[in-house]
């Protein structure tokens, strides 16, 4: 019994440490549309008249074969390049 308890409590923390981690990732998106550029860090699609730049990396899951003019699907993370904080917190002096 005491054997049986140990499992479970050690798989409960496991779940809650595992939930943990998948909360804290940022929402994925996706765009569809044909390939109108490729170059080794970036992948340009055309989504109706817009033209998406999306960087791509050695750790990028690619199935298939990529080449412009065949249609993807990209799943994408937004992730910050820099953060530039105003002065919107400090207080006017009367």
């Amino acid at each position: 019994m005491m054997k049986r308890s140990l499992v479970v409590m050690v798989v409960g923390i496991f779940l809650l440490v595992a939930s943990f981690a998948f909360a804290a990732a940022p929402k994925t998106y996706q765009v569809t549309g044909p390939i109108l550029e490729l170059k080794d860090d970036m992948i340009v699609v055309e989504k109706g008249k817009d033209r998406w730049e999306i960087a791509r990396g050695a750790d990028t899951k690619v199935t298939g074969e990529l080449k412009v003019g065949s249609k993807v699907t990209i799943e994408y993370r937004m992730n910050a390049a820099t953060i530039e904080a105003k002065d919107a917190g400090k207080k006017k002096g009367k």
